[in-house]
């Protein structure tokens, strides 16, 4: 249910289940936790088939979970793949056209940039059916929109467009073609790429990071082609 393929230095990952807007269940996470893993191109690039990005989890599989430990394997795999996705050695992008739901919304949430069509709406409906995301959503929606704002979102299970989720600061671009983004950073050198993204993800002491910065520095013009 992931389609993935190559194409000038970027990783296509393809959610591939239009008909039920791209719902994930635990066959299609294990899928997109391999094809990350095993990605070695400078960019992946995340979409979805048909007139969805992602609907989030499946909410068969979500009804079908039989007591405590299976719903929280569920939502630990679903929490393994996006920290997968998160840690990539490389950059992500989500290209979100259509709907991003519960779940979609949190993997997209674990990727380096959000670019959004125009027609892309956004929604944390999990409080509507008396749970939330737990694919580490809590942790990184309001990390990445404020906690304001994510609570929002979240408590009220409410539909925004894609103008409202790039003033938020959950998308960093509207755009007609999202792909063209990836292609843009597959352009870039691959090495500064990655040695920004270390750098600006580095959870250390601000004198630690700034020793880290200096050397990653010093490395990129060492090895620098003028």
């Amino acid at each position: 249910m992931v389609r993935t393929t190559a194409d000038g230095g970027v990783r296509v990952l393809t959610f591939d289940r239009p008909e039920r807007r791209n719902a994930l269940d635990r066959e299609a996470l294990a899928d997109l936790e391999t094809a990350v893993t095993n990605a070695t191109e400078p960019v992946v690039y995340l979409r979805g088939a048909g007139e969805a990005f992602c609907a989030g989890a499946d909410l068969d599989v979500v009804r079908s979970l039989d007591g405590d430990a299976a719903a929280a394997d569920f939502a630990a795999l679903g929490q393994r793949v996006a920290t997968t996705i998160e840690r990539y050695d490389g950059a992500v992008v989500a290209g979100i056209d259509g709907a991003a739901r519960g779940g979609g919304v949190e993997l997209a949430l674990a990727c380096d940039l959000r670019v959004a069509t125009p027609e892309a709406t956004f929604a944390e409906t999990g409080v509507k059916l008396g749970l939330f995301g737990a694919w580490g959503g809590t942790a990184r929606l309001p990390r990445v929109v404020g906690e304001g704002e994510a609570l929002d979102l979240a408590l009220s299970g409410r539909t925004i467009a894609a103008e409202a989720a790039l003033r938020m600061g959950l998308v960093s671009r509207i755009v007609e073609d999202p792909r063209r983004v990836a292609d843009e950073l597959a352009a870039v050198d691959t090495r500064a790429l990655r040695a920004l993204k270390d750098r600006m993800r580095d959870e250390a002491d601000q004198q630690t990071k700034e020793t880290r910065e200096r050397t990653a520095f010093a490395r990129l013009v060492e090895r620098a082609e003028w």
